[in-house]
């Protein structure tokens, strides 16, 4: 016989010859073969561990076995009863041929959804393996399943799949740090061979954070992907020759370009991997108008011939990576940051755009002017938005001493305490109408005193103020132009928080780029005179990149502090504009100032500028003095720049006393029921390890939460925006003592034991509330603890290279870590809803005061501020008819002012007469 005439049978995939697998009169008759053989054994009374004996395998190996046998034994019954039915069988015949119980059982094999359930729940299962592969041990308890993103059942589906494979789940209690002698509940998935006593090693536990799911479990991601990389080759510069100068810092991307869509946003604040060593951070937008073959544009103020992939810090046009596989660009991703797409061939991919921030993530209405801008305008202004401040205040302390709840009435009046010493330190007055934050983008067709706002009425004039903020020659006054095309194509005319200028107004904010700087919007004209005078002369053409940048390293002294640095910079900028300093000594402080905010970024030779500006004289000129004991300093002089400045005081430990009478904390006080001295105060020393010299332990406070009247803080100057500021910040210290007076005296709710009984429903549901709320702390501190962890090791991984990492670097590391863990854990404010009738059975006494308390720190307290409210008179109390009559002088609208107040534009209207 020849081979060609040889007939070969291969079969096909599930079936045996042309029939499916067990659609034979014994379906099972080789994938239970295994299942029969134990199942005899147990019969026989046999143990699992002698089952396992008996064929040769552990009892690890034998659970693994009847887990994998069962699945597979599904797998068929659903094949077998679809095939079956295909043919014409009745739900019962195939019941009766394949073994099953009944109809419902057949049904429940033909159920799509049931299947589709516990596919899901093998797709949980296998990632839960993946998360096992480092240590072997991965926490399973409560919050897990938010973090994969499935739901709690689906995950005890996944487990118990698991515990059927010989995945052992160990329950055991973690002691709590800050409360001893409590612990927090932990479940614990364990590798096959593990011992309950191992989950007791409580760092090798590993909690969560690789896989998450945004569809149930249907599909899984990372929940950070190192970011795939653009090649070089689809990249160009636009040099500062070519008109990069007008754009620096934006990203223009090829729209339709699927690894480079900005998904449904018009722009956003991105960065981009290149090369896999280098990446591009900016604000990126679209353009349809892109050389050939170059599908991303970067535009920057760097000269030609600077390389876009240099290696030296200064002199490349592109950002060199961090060796941190975590955080490659050193900024924090926005959750969600990265995108997935399909390829053409269907494959799921990485987009190369990481975004940091989106459109929308700047919309934000700003509710106070921050002193810094404030203060260098006309006293007028200064006067009003402060008086609106007051204003405002007063009717807030007013309404929370009219409440009925005593508990509510004490909880807001202690945070509001809190809020008035607050805005004593940080003096920030009460907002303009409309004043909002945009990111600016560029456009190079719009005129110098032009701005594409969608968000503004078209034809009306704005004024920009970026911070930190130097002075009135530093804001342009601009009129909005809504009609620009480029605006229109590039922002839309429906942006969220956008705004779009060229590039000499972007350089008279303090030479802002386009990399993702903000401005706050205020809108002028009516009763809004906002103060702005021409551009100083010294600052005319001024880039402090082009003139203190492209220097090797070595060459110059590294920023290291940029946020202390800037403070200073600032504070004295803000000490020689209220001592009237003249345009060129401002000019060459406000240079100065755009050296030290770029220094760190852009590697940026702040020294030299330090130098060449005279920062050292227009110190002692406008920050030296000499104190009563003959020494000379140089620092904050004024009360603005004074109110933050830091001051020592001596340790204090617990929280301190309330003055009764005054309303004043204390720190030292004679017991008022003893006669006894007491202090919260700590005299501790020590001996410092270098000088040898005995030092007392000392904390950080402000010289404004410090002093009791703030016109001690001001500066002998006197300038008049300085005794408006005191007035200020001694009326919101008097005001937080009345406050606390308040609460003080302010009785407990009384607990009744017979309204417990009559609410009683309603007093379980808010116990098993407040319970389920109060399992967040310990997630909270898991994550604390966790996020310390990982500090630490970056810590230790830079001083392994002879680095250290600034305050900066620390802060990003930290706010990523922290809001990584959390998730992992977790972690989450769960707040308290509580319904009517609650709200009812606490009126009437049902819970005591201490659980109240409990609840108010979890909940959304204004909700039962308004319910605690009494009914509403007719008649505006003075201190409201005060806060309309401010905010009508500050020039809201009454329909504003109507909103804000919660009455109507005719009662407004009735009370400005």
């Amino acid at each position: 016989m020849m081979e060609k005439d040889i007939l070969m049978h291969y079969g096909t995939p599930r079936h045996s010859g042309r029939y499916p697998w067990g659609s034979g009169d014994n379906p099972y008759q080789h994938t239970n073969t295994f299942l029969n053989r134990v199942n005899e054994l147990k019969d026989k009374g046999l143990t699992e561990k002698e089952i396992a004996a008996a064929l040769g395998m552990s009892t690890t190996e034998l659970r693994t076995q009847k887990s994998l046998a069962n699945h597979e034994k599904r797998a068929l019954d659903v094949e077998t009863a679809r095939s079956l039915r295909e043919h014409g069988y009745s739900l019962s015949d195939i019941a009766e041929k394949i073994g099953l119980p009944g109809e419902s059982s057949v049904r429940s094999l033909l159920n799509e959804n049931s299947e589709r359930r516990m596919k899901l729940a093998k797709a949980t299962a296998e990632i839960l393996k993946k998360e096992l592969e480092d240590t072997g041990m991965v926490d399973v308890g409560a919050g897990v399943e938010r973090q994969l993103g499935v739901s709690r059942e689906k995950l005890n589906e996944a487990l118990k799949i698991l515990e059927e494979e010989g995945y052992p789940v160990y329950g055991g209690g973690i002691p709590q740090v800050t409360n001893p002698g409590k612990q927090s509940n932990r479940k614990v998935l364990c590798v096959p061979g593990t011992e309950h006593k191992d989950i007791y090693e409580f760092d090798k536990v590993k909690v969560i954070n690789d896989y998450h799911s945004d569809d149930d479990g249907e599909t899984f991601r990372p929940t950070f992907e190192y970011p795939e990389s653009l090649s070089s080759k689809r990249l160009a510069i636009r040099y500062a020759e070519d008109g990069g100068v007008e754009k620096d810092g934006l990203i223009e991307l090829r729209p339709g370009v699927e690894d480079i869509s900005l998904g449904n946003s018009h722009y956003a604040q991105v960065r981009i991997l290149v090369d896999g060593t280098h990446y591009l951070k900016g604000m990126a937008v679209y353009n349809d108008d892109l050389p050939d073959g170059v599908d991303v544009l970067f535009n920057t103020n760097k000269k030609k011939g600077t390389p876009p992939l240099g290696e030296e810090k200064g002199n490349t046009v592109l950002k060199k990576i961090s060796s941190d596989p975590d955080n490659p660009f050193g900024s924090l991703i926005k959750e969600n940051g990265q995108r997935h797409y399909e390829d053409e061939n269907g494959n799921l991919r990485l987009s190369v755009i990481n975004k940091r921030a989106d459109e929308g993530d700047w919309n934000e209405w700003s509710d106070h002017l921050p002193s810094q801008f404030l203060s260098k305008q006309n006293i007028n202004l200064i006067n009003r938005q402060l008086g609106l401040a007051k204003a405002d205040k007063l009717s807030e302390f007013e309404e929370i001493c009219s409440l009925t709840n005593p508990t509510i009435k004490r909880e807001l009046l202690g945070s509001f305490a809190e809020d008035c010493d607050s805005a004593a330190v940080h003096l920030q007055a009460a907002a303009l109408p409309r004043q909002k934050y945009q990111v600016i983008l560029p456009l190079t067709s719009i005129k110098d005193n032009e701005v594409y706002a969608p968000n503004y009425k078209d034809g009306e004039t704005v004024a920009l103020i970026r911070y930190p903020h130097g002075g009135t020659f530093e804001i342009p006054i601009c009129k909005v132009n809504n009609k620009n095309k480029e605006g229109r194509k590039i922002i839309s005319t429906d942006s969220k928080d956008a705004i779009g200028i060229n590039a000499k107004v972007a350089e008279r904010l303090s030479g802002a780029d386009f990399d993702g700087d903000t401005v706050m919007v205020i809108p002028t004209g009516g009763k809004t005179k906002i103060t702005s005078t021409p551009a100083l002369e010294g600052l005319k053409g001024f880039d402090p990149k082009l003139e203190y940048g492209g220097k090797a390293e070595g060459t110059y002294k590294k920023m290291k502090n940029t946020q202390t640095e800037m403070g200073k910079i600032s504070n004295l900028i803000t000490d020689m504009t209220l001592k009237g300093a003249t345009e060129p000594e401002l000019a060459r402080a406000v240079r100065h100032s755009m050296v030290v905010i770029d220094a760190e970024k852009h590697g940026l030779d702040y020294k030299q500028s330090e130098r060449d500006n005279g920062i050292a004289a227009l110190k002692k000129k406008y920050q030296g003095e000499t104190d009563s004991n003959g020494k000379y300093h140089e620092g904050a002089s004024t009360i603005i720049s004074r109110a933050k400045s830091e001051t020592s005081v001596s340790k204090r430990t617990g929280q301190p006393w309330i003055n009764k009478d005054t309303g004043e904390l204390e720190y030292e006080r004679i017991n008022p029921k003893t006669g006894e001295y007491e202090t919260k105060i700590k005299n501790e020393s020590y001996v410092d390890k270098k000088t040898g010299k005995t030092v007392t332990r000392t904390q950080k406070s402000t010289k404004m939460a410090e002093t009791k009247d703030a016109y001690s803080l001001v500066s002998e100057y006197r300038a008049p925006a300085e005794l408006a500021y005191a007035d200020y910040a001694n009326y919101m210290k008097a005001l937080a003592n009345n406050a606390r007076k308040e609460m003080v005296s302010t009785e407990r709710l009384k607990y009744d034991p017979s309204a417990k009984k009559v609410y009683s429903d309603e007093v379980k549901s808010l116990n098993n509330k407040l319970d389920e709320a109060l399992k967040n702390a310990p997630r909270e501190r898991q994550a604390q603890s966790i996020a310390n962890s990982v500090v630490n090791v970056k810590k230790k991984e830079a001083e392994s290279k002879g680095d250290k990492l600034t305050k900066a670097e620390i802060k990003k590391i930290s706010q990523q870590a922290l809001s990584k863990a959390r998730v992992s854990v977790g972690a989450k404010r769960k707040e308290i809803e509580i319904t009517d009738k609650e709200w009812e059975a606490i009126q009437a006494g049902a819970i005591s005061d201490n659980k109240l308390a409990q609840m108010l720190k979890r909940t959304d307290i204004d909700k039962l501020r308004e319910r605690a409210m009494p009914r509403q008179s007719k008649q505006l109390s003075d201190a409201k008819v005060a806060k309309l009559k401010a905010m009508s002088q500050s020039g809201y609208t009454n329909e504003q002012i109507a909103t804000t107040l919660g009455v109507s534009t005719s009662t407004v209207i009735k009370y400005m007469k």
